[in-house]
């Protein structure tokens, strides 16, 4: 089908935005017609996309990186005071409101035939479900929701195997799942002013999606079992639209490229690049060091052989590099893995560490603490490097992830299929 008219609500948490564009792109390519309603930092890239852009109005939001970055660096690095003031921006019961409201309000001025949504914030999800119209959730990662069978995602574990790892992860989860309830009371306050029902844990309005789409892959992840609507689609591979301005990238030098991909966004990692930037000086390769937006390349120092750069089109720069050093932000490992290319992981936060847990599981990569040295960095990529091994099998989650983008309908595919819906109901 062609001509639908769709709306996508994103927040601009960083990594979560390039994936939720390249399904947006991909749609206005098929002919269809997509408001992106977003973060004003989100619009240039919306509008590169091919989609219209609409920012947010009453709801909490981001007017720049410098806006973002103290967010960011207050929520997860300031004082107790400057983490609960922040959280409450963002996360109260009135900032819940306001994301609904203006999700009603796109939904009325644009007409859509459906909405597609980000799954984590929860006023996107009470204003698509109050439209009445049909909607989709987008989990720019891996699946979050606490489930039996599989450790809580905060955990980073490996799922037990003996009866006391079993029992270990059973503990954890009724944990999880304790605290999601607890948090659904005042997510129900919320609700109930826009004539939804109450929901048992915070996590309860995914259920009530037409679909939950994990832009992941199932392969990648644990086995569990999962509710009905949800779908995994793959992992989107479009790099920004910012990273194909960049300069040059290429280093000097005639060593195996390694390509040092950290967060985009802040997460206090300047002091981690500066460090791996000291590593790769000692070694005989050509690297390229990306620092996204919150970092600026004359921050790290760098020897000859490696280039800093404020971006790169990560999809072009992997088509020759022979490691990934990385944060093991979702986006980045996926399209490492997606390329055959073997990582070393120093995650820094987030979802970081069960991202790196799971390369580690596909022995595509290692994963070090969240402080090693520059030796310890030197000696992890050098150990990628001389044992074939993670090759091989960076080679064979590749091939693993192509094999499920044959079989398994895209996000884009199933965004479709619920915009029938609208159309078969008119």
């Amino acid at each position: 089908m062609t001509g639908a008219r769709l709306l996508l609500a994103a927040f601009d948490a960083g990594g979560t935005v390039p994936p939720m564009l390249g399904v947006a792109a991909e749609l206005v390519r098929r002919g269809h017609e997509v408001v992106v309603l977003a973060d004003p930092t989100v619009g240039p890239s919306a509008r590169a996309a091919g989609c219209a852009f609409t920012p947010w109005t009453t709801a909490p939001h981001f007017d720049s990186v410098a806006d973002q970055t103290a967010a960011f660096a207050a929520l997860e690095h300031g004082s107790p005071r400057e983490r609960v003031q922040t959280a409450r921006r963002f996360a109260s019961g009135d900032a819940t409101g306001r994301f609904a409201d203006d999700v009603l309000r796109a939904a009325r001025t644009h007409s859509p035939h459906a909405l597609v949504v980000e799954s984590m914030l929860p006023g996107l999800l009470i204003g698509a479900l109050a439209s009445g119209l049909p909607c989709a959730g987008l989990m720019a990662n891996l699946y979050v929701r606490p489930v039996r069978g599989r450790p809580p995602l905060a955990t980073s574990w490996s799922p037990g195997v003996s009866p006391l790892g079993r029992l270990r992860d059973a503990m954890a989860l009724d944990g999880a799942l304790l605290a999601t309830r607890l948090m659904a009371r005042p997510l129900n306050t919320v609700r109930a002013r826009y004539g939804l029902p109450p929901v048992t844990d915070l996590f309860g309005q995914m259920d009530q999606l037409d679909r939950l789409l994990v832009l992941s892959s199932p392969g990648f992840d644990y086995p569990a079992p999962l509710p009905a609507n949800v779908r995994y689609v793959g992992p989107q591979l479009d790099d920004p639209d910012w990273s194909s301005r960049a300069e040059d990238w290429r280093p000097d030098g005639d060593g195996p490229l390694v390509l040092v991909a950290m967060s985009s966004v802040y997460q206090r990692q300047t002091a981690m690049l500066q460090t791996v930037a000291a590593a790769l000086g000692s070694l005989p390769v050509r690297a390229v060091i990306t620092t996204g937006k919150a970092v600026h390349p004359r921050d790290v120092p760098a020897r000859h052989n490696v280039r800093v750069v404020a971006a790169a089109p990560h999809r072009e720069v992997l088509r020759e590099a022979a490691v990934v050093v990385t944060h093991a932000g979702h986006g980045t490992v996926m399209k490492s893995l997606a390329a055959g290319v073997p990582l070393v992981c120093l995650p820094m936060g987030r979802d970081q560490r069960a991202n790196a847990r799971r390369v580690v599981r596909l022995s595509a990569g290692v994963q070090l603490t969240r402080r090693p040295t520059a030796g310890r960095i030197a000696s992890a990529i050098r150990c990628v490097l001389d044992e074939p091994t993670f090759t091989a099998n960076a080679h064979d989650a590749a091939q693993m992830l192509a094999a499920e983008a044959r079989v398994q309908p895209s996000a884009a595919d199933e965004i479709e299929a619920l915009a029938d819906q609208s159309y078969d109901a008119v």
